[in-house]
């Protein structure tokens, strides 16, 4: 069984943790795009602590999952919103767990409906591994081993405060 810290790590002080590793960025005048629904908090609170004030994207891959056939809508979907013009944007696509890779291909998939950005940098505050696609982070704070059966969940308190659980499935 892997290691996992306990408690989990703070979410929030990894947060401030991913805003300076993109800080250095800002002078592309990046724009933020939150994958629903962890990455979009994220992408929140990354707006937030570095002071953007563009609005935020936030993209609901659910209908370019490549397993959509199989798992049908998720009931839950919510309506991507892009606020601003993607073409020749330089985009921070923000997620709460990379895994397999496919969540951020079908998120790109989508973000390109909307236009050819200029470039696309991938930010997760967890990577567990477990790649299936040739996808990396550009901004990551949080290497994480689990076992098979295991999922990592962000949470968002009532008063807007981001924790992880840790989920058996």
């Amino acid at each position: 069984m892997p290691n996992l810290p306990n408690p989990l790590p703070d979410a929030e002080a990894q947060c401030r943790q991913l805003a300076e590793l993109i800080r250095p960025q800002l002078s592309n005048n990046p724009a933020l795009v939150g994958i629903y629904s962890g990455g979009a908090w994220i992408a929140e609170r990354l707006k937030e602590l570095l002071g953007l004030t563009d609005d935020i994207g936030l993209i609901d891959v659910s209908f370019y999952r490549d397993d959509f056939s199989e798992k049908g809508l998720h009931p839950q979907c919510r309506p991507t919103v892009i606020p601003f013009d993607v073409e020749g944007r330089h985009i921070v696509l923000v997620d709460d767990v990379l895994y397999t890779g496919r969540t951020t291909r079908a998120a790109i998939n989508e973000l390109f409906d909307y236009g050819r950005p200029a470039a696309v940098q991938l930010a997760v505050l967890a990577d567990r591994g477990g790649r299936e696609l040739p996808v990396a982070p550009t901004f990551g704070v949080w290497d994480v081993a689990l076992d098979d059966g295991q999922n990592l969940v962000l949470e968002r308190s009532d008063d807007g405060q981001l924790a992880w659980r840790l989920e058996n499935a």
